[in-house]
């Protein structure tokens, strides 16, 4: 009987095991402390090629608001494949409180308007389920804090910046409650419309009336709002704005955050974002002051070495394409010779692309781009000296590019139009010196192919019939 009794007490324990990760599954898990009535708080996912790329903006997020000494807790929702030492880390070393959850289903994947790097997106309904907190400020790991902005805390029920005149941003600022958290997950098992199928459409659509509400402005005397309130565009700062004038001029707020929602392969943590884009320098220079880059380091120094040694290697040995015997047929010499064209070529063009592949993507953009034309050199030197090409012809394409960055990083340009007409003008008084160089590669490369050393005559002894092969 005393067995029996155990056994049914630890079936007990087991139940309750269970219903506890259920309900840690629905409503989120709570942070291990709560030291701060009020959080700012981001989601991570798995699941896309680029979820390291968004660990490092979302890591380079938390560590900026550690820096700001912001009054509050720093929550990353994070769904239960996150690796443990990426969760570790964003516990130990950054000071963040993460809380594990089951990725929400998204029943809008069908749309024909869909697109999957959306799909779990909707996880960011779990910040309405940290009910231990008055207020959460809701961000994406594509954030860039100028300033603290604690006073968000006192807003109401609800606040969003517009990011144009009908459509605000969901890096929302709400008050926790389990019923609008669940009211939202109805409406998800409902299928409640959503025009784009992600959370800006479905949160969009969920507070329909925000447009109508009044602007916020902070109570002077600390106390907190009530309602929904818009905010003014400096809490949510698009870096579209800021490429037309070269300037932030937000009249309205305090020029607080800088957000980027632009082309995904833009985004400011890619080492090529700048000077393409020129705010990309300041966000890695927040991650300098911060995060650092020891992640990358390790692989830049073995590229480095490795490209260095091919410029070594290619520059000693000379190497020459092997010697081809073959019975002399001029149908065969000229199939031979366009095969070994379409190969420079390809090696020409590899050694442009090539680097782009390997590199780090989250470098600073300076050693990015510093290794990039470091191994461009290293794999153009093979073709160069593989089929006896003009290094100067060859090279051109990188000095193009080397001209078009020293362009667009210009700091003098007035105001985004100059500097785009400015690009604009380089490339159109660079391309004909490009035609020209292409032409003479080509025109190299035919006179090298039909060199002696490249096709030598077996008159003294010719092989079999039929034979051809390279020796």
């Amino acid at each position: 009987m005393e067995r029996r009794n155990c056994a049914v007490t630890f079936l007990r324990v087991l139940l309750v095991l269970m219903a506890a990760v259920e309900t840690t599954a629905l409503h989120g898990v709570k942070p291990r402390e709560k030291d701060h009535r009020n959080a700012y708080a981001t989601m991570m996912y798995m699941g896309t090629p680029r979820d390291y790329e968004f660990y490092v903006a979302t890591r380079v997020l938390i560590k900026s608001l550690v820096k700001l000494r912001v009054n509050a807790d720093l929550i990353v929702i994070a769904s239960l494949d996150v690796p443990l030492r990426w969760v570790r880390a964003l516990e130990e070393e950054d000071g963040a409180k993460v809380v594990r959850v089951e990725n929400i289903n998204n029943p809008y994947n069908g749309q024909k308007n869909f697109d999957k790097r959306f799909k779990l997106t909707l996880n960011k309904l779990y910040a309405w389920s940290l009910v231990d907190y008055d207020r959460v400020v809701m961000l994406d790991a594509d954030n860039l804090f100028l300033q603290r902005t604690d006073e968000l805390f006192q807003c109401g029920q609800f606040c969003a910046v517009f990011i144009n005149p009908c459509i605000f941003h969901t890096e929302s600022y709400a008050q926790p409650s389990l019923y609008v958290f669940k009211d939202m997950v109805h409406s998800l098992d409902t299928g409640k419309e959503n025009p784009d199928g992600a959370d800006q459409g479905f949160i969009g659509a969920y507070f329909p009336d925000l447009l109508d509400q009044p602007m916020f402005h902070p109570p002077l005397n600390g106390s907190n709002l009530d309602g929904q309130y818009r905010l003014p565009l400096g809490y949510q700062m698009d870096a579209s704005y800021y490429y037309l004038r070269l300037r932030w001029r937000v009249p309205c707020g305090p020029n607080s955050v800088i957000t980027f929602p632009g082309a995904l392969w833009l985004k400011p943590w890619y080492w090529w974002s700048w000077p393409v884009l020129p705010l990309g320098i300041q966000w890695h220079e927040t991650r300098r002051q911060t995060l650092g880059y020891a992640a990358e380091i390790p692989i830049v120094m073995i590229q480095t070495i490795i490209f260095l040694g091919i410029i070594v290697m290619t520059r000693l040995a000379r190497p020459s394409i092997p010697k081809l015997c073959y019975r002399h047929s001029d149908k065969t010499t000229s199939l031979i010779q366009i095969a070994l064209k379409l190969v420079a070529i390809w090696s020409i063009l590899a050694a442009y692309i090539v680097p782009f592949a390997i590199i780090p993507r989250t470098i600073h953009p300076l050693v990015g781009w510093t290794l990039y034309f470091l191994g461009s050199i290293a794999l153009s030197s093979i073709t160069i000296n593989s089929f006896l090409l003009p290094a100067i012809q060859v090279f051109v394409p990188l000095i193009g590019i080397f001209g078009s960055l020293l362009v667009m990083a210009c700091p003098w340009y007035p105001n985004g139009v100059v500097r785009a007409l400015a690009v604009f003008g380089y490339a159109f008084c660079f391309a004909p010196i490009a035609w020209g160089s292409a032409v003479k590669v080509l025109a190299r490369l035919h006179v090298s192919l039909e060199r002696e050393q490249f096709f030598p005559k077996m008159a003294e002894s010719s092989p079999p019939p039929g034979f051809n092969k390279l020796c």
